[in-house]
Order: C-alpha cells, then sequence, then structure tokens
C-alpha cells in the first residue's frame, strides 16, 4: 500500500479490483482542513478516464509491472505482432489495447512493453519517430502573419500540421507525446 501523496504522473495503481495509471496529478492544501489530491486516472484495462479527488492520508494499493524490450513486428489487419528480443516470443496485442500508439508504430522499432500477471498492458513509445509524408497538398505562401502549416498525412495514417516546405516523399520527426512535428530528417 501507498499513501495517495506518492501517487505521480505515470504511477499505476490497484483500486476497487481494477488498475489505473495516472494521468494528472495536483496536491491541494486549503488553509482549513485537510489538504486533498485531485488526480485523473486511466483504467488500463478498458481505457476509461475519470477524475478521483483523494483525501490526504488515503492509501491505495501498489502495483509492480513487468517490462519487457520487444520489437514491433507487423499489422495484420486485427492484430500488432510483437517480438520479444530476449527470448524471441511473439506476442498479439489488439488495436483496443494499443490505444493511439499504434499512429507511431513502425516497423521493426523497439519499444517498452509493461504487462502485470502475464496480461500485456501498454507499450511505451520513444519521444520522436520517424515517419513518412505519403500525401500533402503543395504549399503557396500566401497573407500570412505567422508560420504558415498544412497538413500531412504520413505513412502510418496519421495527419500531422506541417510547414509549407515539406513534400510527399520527405521524412519528418514528430514527437509521439503530442504529435507535433518537429523537424525534416
Amino acid at each position: 500500500m501507498i499513501s495517495v501523496t506518492e501517487l505521480r504522473r505515470g504511477t499505476v495503481f490497484e483500486m476497487d479490483g481494477a488498475l489505473y495509471r495516472v494521468l494528472d496529478y495536483h496536491h491541494s492544501k486549503p488553509a482549513r482542513g485537510n489538504a486533498y489530491i485531485r488526480t485523473k486516472i486511466r483504467d488500463v484495462r478498458s481505457g476509461a478516464t475519470l477524475e478521483r479527488t483523494f483525501v490526504s492520508g488515503d492509501r491505495v494499493q501498489d502495483v509492480r509491472l513487468d517490462h519487457r524490450t520487444v520489437q514491433y513486428l507487423y499489422n495484420d489487419g486485427a492484430f500488432y505482432h510483437f517480438m520479444d528480443v530476449d527470448s524471441f516470443e511473439q506476442l498479439t496485442l489488439s488495436k483496443e489495447t494499443l490505444g493511439d500508439v499504434v499512429s507511431y508504430l513502425v516497423e521493426n522499432n523497439t519499444l517498452d512493453l509493461s504487462s502485470y500477471d502475464g496480461e500485456p498492458l501498454d507499450v511505451e513509445l520513444p519521444i520522436t519517430v520517424d515517419l513518412e509524408v505519403v500525401h500533402t497538398e503543395p504549399g503557396f505562401r500566401g497573407d500570412t502573419a505567422n508560420a504558415a502549416n498544412k497538413p500531412a498525412t504520413l505513412s502510418t495514417g496519421l495527419v500531422v500540421q506541417v510547414p509549407l516546405f515539406v513534400q510527399v516523399g520527405d521524412v519528418i520527426r514528430v514527437d509521439t507525446r503530442d504529435g507535433s512535428y518537429l523537424t525534416r530528417v
């Protein structure tokens, strides 16, 4: 058991028989009364997000996750296939389990897989991923006060706002935390 004051962003804990990951954490101490902790948490299995307020002194069950390095192999339409780089065991995860991660998966990328009691929970992406632009409109600079951007569809299906000079066939670096364009590679 851990105190709720020890929760931080990314911490996984068990409550009411479900696993939750902390997305946002805010500790508040009013002038009168007990301190409280406002959290935004996501159910790891179902993906449901909820906000929960804890009183200082509450305790939750901490969870130890197993981590292993996997390599993304391919997608067969329904499932995404990974290989453990140490044991060469192949794992299959559904699109629902992976969530938004599928927009950044590139074949042969090495990722960190978290699991609990043998059940794969999620995949941790690197901070940046290099993806190829497969479709974008030609950019024409007009009367703009700020830097002009245009939408570009990448090889994984992700649509990102890019500067006007980016063309089809260019490889760009994308930030996986917020899906923003960083630079042309």
